[in-house]
């Protein structure tokens, strides 16, 4: 069985040719929060994947062995919710509004531009049916948002990028408008569908 103790982030460093030509292996998102399982790569040799502890792998970082061979890290579909905003009667304001109710509820959430995603759980798809949104079960590779504080960078999605951030924070400043503040409501009362609604989410 071959070791693998090593990953590169995002292939970090490495020629996108040599990335190409790796075996990969496929993990859901549980099995990719794990930092010891074994594994089976896309040539059907065994491996044994031993990182530091609190590793999480994510779609397309690369994995060394301990004979200097790469193995491709791949997102691999699973069971989701996806949710969307109602293009009938709803708007693209209720994507932020339900990923706010979520956060609360500390749920691990992907961010998209079109829509959210998280592992099945129907009560809080009957919770946000009720704010508007539409829910749908699916399959499809789930990459959920990291904490504002993880090291490592930013993640988005499939568009991640570190930021160096040389510059110095202070006080993020008020939205203003002539100069006065003002203030955005993030959870304004949801609508809930009653009798007579004739629209099925």
């Amino acid at each position: 069985m071959l070791m693998l103790t090593k990953i590169l982030p995002r292939a970090a460093g490495l020629a996108p040719a040599l990335v190409k030509r790796a075996p990969s292996i496929e993990l859901d998102w549980d099995a990719r929060q794990k930092s010891r399982l074994d594994a089976t790569d896309s040539e059907g040799r065994a491996l044994a994947i031993f990182l530091p502890r609190g590793t999480v792998l994510r779609g397309g970082d690369v994995l060394v062995a301990e004979d200097g061979s790469l193995r491709r890290v791949l997102a691999a579909a699973q069971p989701v919710m996806a949710v969307t905003a109602c293009v009938e009667h709803g708007s693209p304001f209720d994507l932020l509004r339900a990923a706010y109710h979520l956060g609360n509820r500390h749920v691990a959430l992907e961010l998209r531009p079109d829509r959210l995603q998280f592992e099945p759980d129907h009560v809080l798809a009957e919770m946000l049916r009720a704010m508007h949104l539409v829910v749908t079960e699916t399959h499809a590779a789930f990459e959920p948002e990291a904490g504002a504080y993880a090291g490592g960078g930013h993640r988005h999605g499939a568009l991640d990028h570190g930021h160096g951030h040389e510059h110095q924070h202070g006080h993020a400043p008020s939205a203003t408008a002539r100069g006065k503040p003002i203030g955005i409501a993030v959870a304004a009362a949801p609508h809930v569908h009653g009798p007579g609604c004739g629209h099925d989410h």
